[in-house]
């Protein structure tokens, strides 16, 4: 009785060791994997690409080609500018007479489909 009792302590002493040496490998791997340098994130080419507007959508983001991120930005500027966010529902952007014709006619548009309808008058 006296050996198995003894044989049990081993045991669980041996489990308690390999616990705690498995600790100490998790730490030491994650700390080899703070050390690593990030990489710096690159622009994705085919958002960086100038697109030339269309001439309802040169009425409100200018012209001049320029790339998707900034159409987008150009556009979100002349909606706050002239407060063309919905007080309530802020997703939804009521059009005025320029942006109307940008919009296929519409009045009001999710801001999600704004983006699908705005790709139509890219090239």
């Amino acid at each position: 009785m006296a050996k198995k009792k003894a044989a049990k302590k081993k045991a669980a002493k041996k489990t308690v060791a390999k616990k705690a040496a498995k600790k100490v490998v998790k730490r030491k791997a994650s700390a080899k994997n703070k050390a690593a340098p990030r990489k710096k994130r690159t622009p994705n080419a085919a958002f960086m690409r100038p697109v030339t507007p269309s001439v309802t959508l040169a009425a409100v983001i200018g012209a001049k080609p320029v790339p998707r991120t900034e159409v987008t930005k150009r556009l979100w500027a002349y909606i706050k500018k002239n407060g063309l966010q919905d007080t309530n529902n802020k997703r939804m952007i009521n059009a005025d007479d320029t942006l109307r014709a940008v919009f296929g006619g519409r009045s009001s548009v999710n801001m999600f489909e704004m983006t699908k309808l705005v790709g139509k008058h890219l090239s």
